[in-house]
């Protein structure tokens, strides 16, 4: 009997292969039959993936020449090769550090102060109980996204002249004119503001998105409850959008080590330069203007694989605390 039930365990399990085989194919079949059904669904994904593949893929191939002295005479395939000698020259070179720090230390200050902002302004705006203050709200926060860099830099350099009203408000009680677009000092300062203030409003729409899909009921019975509104925020609202405001949170870490140059390079000048000089506006000075290519590519995917590596550790991190993540 024994012997029996062990022939049959055997034979059961040879054929469990042959199981998974044909429940896989059942479902490749299904699948199919599902993009023949919705085929327009899945023609309109054709063009944001050939963007993609020709945009991002595409240029991949192009990252060999951090591993070779790249002569566009010759083209990627003629240049030799160097290995890491392009990394030990920017590892070993006395700016190193100063593009390092300052690259770190702009996007640790905006993850610290910029990322909470657009929370809670969504939290203000789902509070107020004037819908038209509330869209009024809205409308002057979105503003500031759409007004074009350029424009920007020149609000900022109008403003923050020996003549601006900051200036002139100093000057009023007493103090000494400050210039503060030539001081490394208040460099920081003025491009992590002046992003929140362009950037809060067009953020906050997702976090006013997540609010809006809370069931009322639950605020409902934290008052029964004799909750205050504070309380309603903190055990409510906060709870509520914890998932989206953990993948955004992804996202931004993923994106650590890119600040992009825009902007920084419009307000960087040489009196400035100790800290408005970071890893993107050094590879677009010395690699385009300077036509250094090979070097700034390594520089480049240095950067690449910080903000890739950071990316990996923050969503396992993200993963196994709130159960929430990109996959």
């Amino acid at each position: 009997m024994k012997t029996t039930q062990i022939e049959l365990t055997k034979t059961e399990q040879a054929d469990l292969p042959s199981v998974s085989v044909r429940s896989n194919s059942r479902r490749s079949i299904r699948l199919f039959k599902q993009m023949i059904n919705r085929y327009d669904l899945y023609l309109m994904l054709l063009l944001p993936m050939a963007w993609y593949l020709i945009f991002h893929y595409g240029p991949l191939y192009g990252l060999q020449i951090a591993f070779k002295n790249f002569n566009p005479a010759r083209g990627i395939v003629g240049s030799g090769w160097v290995g890491f000698d392009h990394f030990a020259r920017f590892f070993d070179s006395y700016y190193f550090w100063r593009l390092l720090w300052n690259t770190l230390s702009i996007n640790l200050y905006s993850l610290l102060i910029a990322f909470p902002v657009p929370i809670l302004l969504a939290l203000l705006i789902n509070e107020i109980r004037s819908k038209a203050f509330s869209k009024w709200l809205q409308n002057i926060t979105y503003i500031p996204h759409f007004i074009s860099v350029v424009v920007i830099v020149g609000i900022l350099t109008v403003l923050l002249s020996p003549t601006g009203p900051p200036n002139m408000l100093i000057q009023a009680f007493g103090g000494s004119p400050i210039r503060f677009l030539e001081s490394a000092g208040w460099f920081k300062t003025i491009f992590i503001g002046s992003n929140i203030w362009q950037n809060m409003g067009w953020q906050s729409i997702i976090y006013i998105a997540a609010l809006s899909g809370i069931n009322p009921q639950l605020y409902e019975a934290a008052k029964i409850d004799g909750a205050s509104r504070l309380r309603r925020i903190w055990h409510v609202s906060l709870p509520g959008i914890v998932p989206v405001i953990v993948i955004l949170l992804i996202l931004d870490v993923g994106q650590f080590m890119n600040i992009g140059f825009e902007k920084i390079l419009l307000l960087q000048n040489n009196l400035n330069l100790e800290a408005s000089d970071v890893i993107s506006t050094f590879v677009y000075t010395t690699g385009i203007l300077k036509g250094e290519y090979s070097y700034t590519a390594a520089i480049g995917l240095f950067n690449s694989v910080i903000n890739l590596t950071l990316l990996l550790l923050v969503n396992r991190l993200a993963r196994k605390t709130s159960e929430t993540s990109l996959w």
